[in-house]
């Protein structure tokens, strides 16, 4: 209930403060006497596309934080597991040459592992308790490795604007489309045929999005993957990996708004709109040794 609470708290922030930047840029509407205004449109389409991408990843380490009950260590904790952690995350960060991130451990037994952050200088690499326990140290060091890589390679960003550019394309395509079916009805039902069909656009332009979004997503692990390689090294990756596909069944899927931050793929149709490619796939190019970045 707390992260339900949290997800929807957010978004309404969200809309709230996107709202205000268009009343300030002068956008109230986009639908006129006369039809759609394209500009306006395109203005709305553009901040409400963006806007929420990037609020969300300005939010992202806060969010992860809050969401998962992430715990932050500092290397000083004296727990032996933990120092370890948060030692192995400094040693594959200076030799990424990155600066610092923060690391966190949050309670669950799932086996799960996380990076997210607006920037290279304001990141966070999280592992679940379920993970620790699980795996030998050399694995773990290959999972931190991968999530190092993330952070290193900026997929935080690069995904933020893939999305904001997918988000806006949606919007405004749907709405465009909208307005030609609702000149295609009688005028007195034409306000409410716009409003469903811009519903019904929404929602397939969004699927298709997701499907773009998703594609990018699999291609940014299977990099990930090539850079815990040469950070750590390739049997560690592959060990890690192996490890996670035993235990592929600890790995809490209940809650799509959080997958990204979710180590396993989907089969079958979900496939298509799974953010980590199957295991066994990552396993196989790593074996192979293609480890083009």
């Amino acid at each position: 209930m707390k992260r339900i609470f949290l997800f929807l708290a957010t978004n309404f922030a969200i809309m709230i403060t996107l709202s205000i930047v268009l009343s300030l840029l002068g956008v109230t509407g986009y639908i006129t006497a006369d039809g759609l205004n394209y500009a306006a449109l395109m203005v709305f389409s553009l901040v409400w596309g963006f806007g929420g991408a990037l609020i969300s990843l300005a939010m992202s380490r806060w969010m992860a934080k809050t969401a998962m009950g992430v715990q932050v260590v500092d290397g000083r904790t004296g727990h032996a597991e933990l120092d370890w952690l948060y030692s192995t995350v400094e040693h594959l960060s200076r030799k990424a040459g990155l600066p610092m991130p923060e690391v966190g451990i949050y309670e669950s037994p799932e086996v799960n592992a996380f990076a997210t952050g607006p920037s290279q200088r304001s990141s966070l690499v999280a592992v679940s308790s379920g993970l620790l326990r699980s795996m030998r140290r050399e694995e773990v060091e290959g999972v931190l490795a991968h999530e190092v890589a993330h952070i290193q390679n900026g997929d935080m960003v690069t995904m933020t604007m893939i999305q904001g550019v997918v988000n806006a394309f949606s919007i405004f395509f749907s709405r465009v489309i909208a307005n030609i079916v609702r000149q295609l009805v009688d005028e007195r039902i034409s306000h409410l045929v716009f409003f469903v069909a811009t519903i019904v656009f929404d929602i397939v332009f969004s699927l298709l999005g997701m499907m773009v979004v998703a594609w990018f997503s699999r291609a940014r692990e299977f990099r990930a993957d090539a850079g815990a390689a040469v950070l750590s090294t390739r049997g560690n990756m592959i060990a890690a990996l192996q490890r996670l596909a035993q235990n592929q069944g600890l790995v809490d899927d209940s809650q799509p708004q959080l997958a990204a931050m979710k180590i396993t793929g989907g089969k079958g149709l979900m496939a298509l709109i799974s953010t980590h490619p199957p295991l066994q796939d990552r396993i196989a190019v790593l074996q192979r040794g293609d480890l083009a970045r």
